[in-house]
């Protein structure tokens, strides 16, 4: 990236920088979700037609965008803003469980999902999520894992097929 920008017109460098400068001067976390928006509530949360019994739980911004641009939900998010990683010394903000938890309170939502990343972090974030919310009348799932759709089995490594046996669910049966 150095090379490249290096290799431009000094007056486009300065224009691209002014506008990494704008780019952080205007985006903001979502007062309601954390997500990012350059407005005090994004655009799906204010939203009316969205989903509202069901809220997403992401660990990240960017799980959030890749969550929305996938199309396949309609419901509401919630960004954690961090994961449980011992080794790392990263936790869940506690100001972020307890938006969360507010957010649950004053929404009744029918379910919350967790959308985290399939590994011991993703794990110990979902139990941490999962126990803090404890005594809210709400269902709480978790993705499923298992083998990429177009995948093969002979390239999948043994959690990711013990994974995918554990999520197995039964077939529907035609009708005749």
């Amino acid at each position: 990236m150095v090379f490249f920008l290096l290799g431009q017109d000094p007056e486009w460098a300065r224009s691209f920088a002014a506008s990494i400068i704008d780019i952080r001067d205007q985006v903001r976390t979502c007062a309601e979700c954390g997500s990012i928006t350059t407005e005090e509530v994004c655009s799906i949360c204010s939203d009316p037609m969205r989903d509202r019994r069901k809220i997403c739980v992401v660990e990240t911004q960017e799980d959030c965008v890749a969550m929305e641009q996938s199309g396949v939900y309609e419901g509401l998010y919630h960004v954690l803003g961090g994961r449980c990683s011992p080794l790392e010394d990263q936790d869940v903000p506690k100001a972020s469980i307890n938006s969360l938890r507010r957010r649950i309170l004053s929404l009744s939502p029918e379910e919350v999902i967790l959308a985290l990343n399939p590994r011991i972090e993703g794990d110990m974030t979902a139990f941490l999520v999962q126990d803090e919310l404890a005594g809210l009348d709400v269902k709480i799932s978790r993705l499923s894992y298992g083998l990429p759709v177009g995948g093969s089995i002979g390239y999948a490594d043994r959690l990711t097929l013990h994974m995918a046996l554990e999520s197995r669910r039964e077939m529907e049966r035609e009708e005749d």
